[in-house]
């Protein structure tokens, strides 16, 4: 489907079962392969991130198992892939290629790794310089820091601290979090230089492998030691696992029920998330939003303000790098500047998220200003709204798509060329989206 028209819609309404976090589910799929027993997997994900990393388990020798009702079954391996050396081709899933890197990195075999053209220029050189300060030998195909990559059998030893920045990417230090408990003969400290971006994500990283028995001190805000190796099994299976529903997805449905009058709720992610993104609801707050909550769910029902509209608002979006998104989109149905700071990482995504967010914004009307790390939004004037008959551009960027079925809340209706690039991580959200609009 090369592109589809939507709106315009003036009203949203309903509740929306959401998709299993995609950070959760290539996380713990990874945790449960490297574990003794069989992990049984609930409410996973299902979206082209989430097979590539299934498929690539699979031609390492796991055995993964799909089963109805987004159940998967994994098989682990004890921290030892039965095979040793392997081509694989994950895509543009930096939650897969990450961790993946780090893991195969430990296992003293040969492997290369590859994707599509954008990951191929998407960074890992602050992963590998990391792996290398460990004996890992890794090889760049093309480009000097970017996969393809080659990882060779190698001689692990960790003699000294092991420092990596965090500033580009919290998936460098997630994937050497999750990898180095496979080899520590003795605790193992990882620093961290300079800012620590998206420190939520690392938090889904802790908690989840403490599920599977290896628990991380954290003495500072800039430091975690991994326990020293009590046996040849570092990781051990749960039994199961229940995964959240996805609260990066989350926030297009709020912000629907904002921007839409609502209510709409969402039933998957609450107060107990262990997703940083949940925040998002008290960004929305911030910008009038009628935000509710319980366990498991949140709801939205229109604005505080007597004119309906939302309120523009300036955010540090450090913790919520990929909802911060939605707002840009908020902003166009608000009152005042919204200015998003401290989003850098978004210039490394699937895209340029800030230059393809403010070309696309800018098609519709919006005045946008950008930079390095920030962008500003500045509502269309009115009669300024634009519906472009070139259609807003998705970039290969689910995300992008998604963000902008929300502008289809303005006066006209809107083109959305290559909607498909959802299948990423929310192979329906098109079909869930028509439910809740009018």
């Amino acid at each position: 489907m090369p592109s589809i028209q939507i709106g315009p819609f003036t009203r949203a309404q309903g509740s929306i079962v959401l998709p299993g976090s995609k950070s959760i589910s290539n996380r713990a799929l990874l945790l449960a392969a490297l574990s003794t027993g069989t992990t049984t997997l609930k409410n996973l994900l299902d979206a082209d991130d989430t097979q590539v990393m299934r498929n690539a388990l699979r031609q390492l020798g796991l055995t993964v198992i799909d089963q109805a009702d987004k159940v998967c079954v994994v098989q682990g391996c004890g921290g030892k892939f039965p095979i040793q050396e392997g081509d694989l081709f994950l895509g543009n899933a930096g939650t897969a290629m990450r961790p993946l890197t780090a893991a195969l990195a430990m296992q003293g075999g040969n492997y290369r790794l590859s994707g599509v053209a954008r990951m191929h220029e998407r960074p890992i050189r602050d992963l590998v310089d990391g792996l290398r300060q460990v004996g890992a030998k890794i090889e760049y195909e093309l480009a000097e820091g970017y996969p393809p990559i080659q990882i060779l059998a190698a001689d692990i030893q960790i003699k000294d601290v092991v420092k990596v920045r965090g500033d580009v990417s919290s998936q460098f230090l997630t994937a050497l979090l999750m990898a180095l408990p496979l080899v520590a003969k003795d605790p193992v400290r990882i620093e961290v230089i300079g800012e620590l971006i998206s420190r939520p994500y690392i938090d889904i990283t802790l908690k989840l492998m403490a599920r599977f028995g290896v628990t991380v001190a954290c003495p500072d805000a800039q430091s975690f030691v991994i326990p020293a190796k009590t046996s040849d099994a570092v990781y051990k299976s749960p039994g199961q696992l229940s995964v959240e529903g996805d609260a990066s997805s989350a926030s297009y449905f709020l912000a629907l029920g904002a921007i839409g009058a609502g209510p709409v709720r969402v039933l998957g992610v609450g107060n107990d998330s262990i997703q940083g993104d949940v925040a998002f609801a008290d960004a929305l707050a911030l910008m009038g939003a009628n935000i509710s909550a319980g366990e498991d769910w949140i709801e939205v029902s229109g604005v505080k303000n007597a004119n309906g509209k939302l309120k523009g608002i300036t955010i540090d979006c450090t913790e919520i790098p990929d909802a911060a998104m939605t707002l840009a989109i908020a902003a166009l149905f608000a009152e005042g500047a919204t200015r998003l700071n401290n989003i850098a990482s978004w210039r490394v995504k699937e895209t340029d998220r800030i230059a393809a967010m403010a070309a696309e914004l800018r098609k519709v009307g919006a005045v946008v200003e950008e930079g390095a790390d920030y962008i500003v939004v500045n509502a269309p004037s009115q009669g300024n709204w634009k519906s472009p008959n070139e259609g807003i551009g998705t970039y290969d960027d689910h995300r992008m798509a998604m963000c902008f079925s929300l502008a289809a809340f303005g006066p006209h209706a809107l083109i959305i060329n290559d909607p498909n690039c959802v299948a990423k991580t929310f192979p329906t959200y098109f079909a869930e989206f028509t439910k809740v609009v009018s």
